[in-house]
């Protein structure tokens, strides 16, 4: 058992964000049941230790009040602390996409693994590997988006098909406001010659389905979306933000 006033958060997590609601959640957890996981720790100074893994447990347990936590104490210099704590989190935790792309790139140039020796260890594909160093090659918009869940690693890799920024920044945008699906992305990076740079612009909306956005957001009492190719195939979009709010709209829609 450790204080946990003796513990500090590791320099070489690779995760970044820590969702309230869940800490909230496993601090709930941790004081009706104690932690049932012991974290990873190292020893760094008399009474000091820094954590390998196990953060957010800690973070949690922080929240909770305990004061003492169960721990393995390993030795360990920062170079295996960083492999240790990067393929922990890599195997254990929901990291995502950018964060594990992240990942693996400190674990080629820090720990000297080529991607097949780094697939072996964290037993992934060379591909999957491949495919998420592929997108820290996007621009800095569209991995935040990855990272933040507004776009899916679907799109991402759909926008890597575009050759040059600009398109894939206006492509992006287009998966934002017309909520474009990967198949539609690919079909962008399709049309666009290697090297173009002008900027093309997602399908411009005809007043008429514009006019019949508006009707049937009046009458759903919801964001609709209507997207239409030039031979009049498309999709109709319907966002809600609840189980309650989608009764609602099949309500409104079967007139019950």
């Amino acid at each position: 058992m450790v204080e946990i006033q003796s513990i500090e958060a590791n320099p070489f997590n690779p995760r970044t964000k820590f969702e309230k609601e869940r800490l909230d959640e496993l601090a709930a957890s941790i004081k009706e049941l104690g932690i049932i996981q012991p974290l990873t720790l190292r020893q760094i100074s008399t009474n000091r230790y820094q954590i390998i893994s196990g953060e957010r447990r800690f973070r949690a347990a922080q929240l909770a009040g305990i004061t003492e936590i169960p721990a393995y104490i390993r030795v360990a210099n920062d170079q295996a602390m960083l492999e240790m704590a990067l393929v922990e989190n890599i195997q254990r935790e929901n990291l995502n996409a950018i964060e594990i792309g992240l990942s693996y790139l400190r674990l080629i140039e820090e720990c000297k693994y080529t991607q097949s020796e780094l697939g072996n260890k964290i037993s992934k594909s060379r591909s999957d590997i491949a495919n998420h160093l592929r997108l820290l090659k996007l621009p800095a918009e569209i991995q935040a988006a990855v990272r933040d869940n507004e776009i899916s690693m679907g799109h991402a890799r759909a926008l890597l098909s575009i050759s040059n920024e600009q398109e894939q920044l206006a492509a992006f945008k287009a998966i934002l406001s017309d909520q474009l699906s990967v198949r539609e992305i690919e079909q962008w990076g399709k049309k666009v010659p290697a090297g173009n740079t002008k900027t093309s612009s997602p399908p411009v909306k005809t007043a008429l389905t514009k006019t019949l956005e508006k009707q049937l957001q009046g009458t759903l009492g919801t964001k609709v979306l209507i997207t239409q190719n030039s031979k009049g195939a498309g999709k109709l979009t319907l966002n809600f933000k609840s189980t309650e709010e989608l009764d609602r709209i099949i309500g409104r829609i079967t007139n019950q």
